[in-house]
């Protein structure tokens, strides 16, 4: 059973920097591409960064030129660098993984807090 787990969360201050990780990918066969989205308090989930088999990434533009998402295929992860972090970047964190023949695994989500 495939389990993704999140971590590097935690609470920032505007102008710092965080790396969340996602494990748990590396027995996944298929896949077409790993990333991350979140969910902002009292919005939608949202795409903020996917990376593609070929090293090929697609950022939302809120993040572009400040995060940067990174994969290891061989271990199955996928990190997410996060840079000059701002109050709106504060939300939960999921990691995503799109296995081609079957769909969407995600993880459980990891709290990322920007606040003075």
């Amino acid at each position: 059973q495939v389990q993704l787990v999140e971590s590097g969360g935690g609470l920032v201050q505007p102008g710092g920097s965080l790396r969340l990780s996602c494990a748990g990918a590396k027995d996944i066969p298929r896949i077409s591409f790993m990333g991350w989205h979140r969910r902002a308090p009292g919005k939608e989930r949202e795409m903020v960064a996917l990376i593609g088999n070929t090293g090929l990434t697609n950022y939302a533009d809120s993040v572009k030129g400040r995060f940067t998402v990174s994969r290891d295929s061989a271990k199955g992860t996928v990190d997410l660098h996060m840079n000059n972090l701002k109050p709106e970047d504060t939300g939960v964190y999921y990691c995503r993984v799109r296995r081609a023949d079957v769909g969407d695994y995600w993880g459980q989500g990891t709290q990322v807090t920007v606040s003075s």
